[in-house]
């Protein structure tokens, strides 16, 4: 299935201004097939024991600066929805092993079985107000750098799928709360709003899916210091100052890759 020319032409992924390429890979013109995505491989940053380091760093400092507001946040989400304030789910990680991930909850709690689809739009009803604002600047993560200190999550790496999106199999290295896809897709729930719900899963399978792994899977098997420590500026900045990042189509990214 191909994603019509009308979703195409509305649908804004996130990407930094320079070319995807230009901007991640040092060396853009080696393509990157499905190959590298069943037998996934690594930079020798991306495992080492420096990158950890790095991780377990970062992570304390952030948990520390925002150990006040991730209180307050905590309590926003229980004064003003019910349930509880942290959402616990199952993700894939290093190795295809599962372990659960931890969020600040942004939607409303399901009742019975009314639980809604798995993959959420930018017009999703259920998201709360104290939601949007979280997911809009990003604070919905912040517990997840308990998942770094954990040893489950890295800084850079790709997003954790759950597991029936798992887009690269056994790969080698841990799954990041930012990385090259996560960038590039910024804005995957304004895609995904002018999609009809009945067709998601078909969409996100055979077009997103696949173009996220090659994204990320690129990037790790060429990461280094340098390159991590942009993609965290970047990340800020995007969280900060969203606007000033333009909108490419699917087709400019795909061939970005070729």
């Amino acid at each position: 299935m191909q994603l019509s020319n009308r979703v195409l032409e509305s649908s804004a992924i996130a990407a930094h201004p320079l070319p995807i390429t230009a901007f991640m890979f040092p060396d853009p013109g080696a393509p990157v097939g499905e190959a590298c995505i069943e037998s996934p491989s690594a930079s020798e940053w991306s495992l080492s024991r420096s990158k950890r380091l790095l991780d377990l760093s970062v992570a304390l400092l952030v948990l520390a600066i925002f150990a006040i507001p991730m209180v307050a946040i905590v309590l926003c989400v229980r004064l003003s929805s019910k349930g509880p304030a942290l959402y616990v789910q199952n993700r894939v990680g290093r190795g295809g092993r599962l372990f659960a991930i931890y969020k600040f909850r942004s939607m409303a709690v399901a009742s019975g079985n009314n639980t809604g689809p798995w993959l959420t739009m930018d017009v999703d009803r259920r998201i709360t107000g104290v939601g949007r604002w979280l997911r809009n600047l990003k604070l919905d993560e912040l517990p997840q750098f308990y998942n770094i200190l954990r040893g489950d999550m890295s800084l850079i790496g790709p997003r954790p799928k759950l597991p029936q999106y798992e887009g690269i199999a056994n790969m080698p290295y841990r799954p990041g709360i930012t990385g090259a896809a996560t960038l590039a897709f910024r804005r995957e729930e304004q895609i995904l709003s002018g999609i009809h719900p009945s067709q998601l899963d078909l969409v996100y399978n055979q077009q997103i899916k696949p173009l996220k792994a090659r994204l990320d899977a690129r990037y790790m098997c060429r990461a280094t210091l340098g390159t991590d420590m942009r993609m965290l500026v970047e990340t800020f900045l995007a969280c900060v100052v969203p606007d000033r990042i333009p909108a490419v189509t699917f087709e400019r990214s795909e061939a970005s890759l070729l």
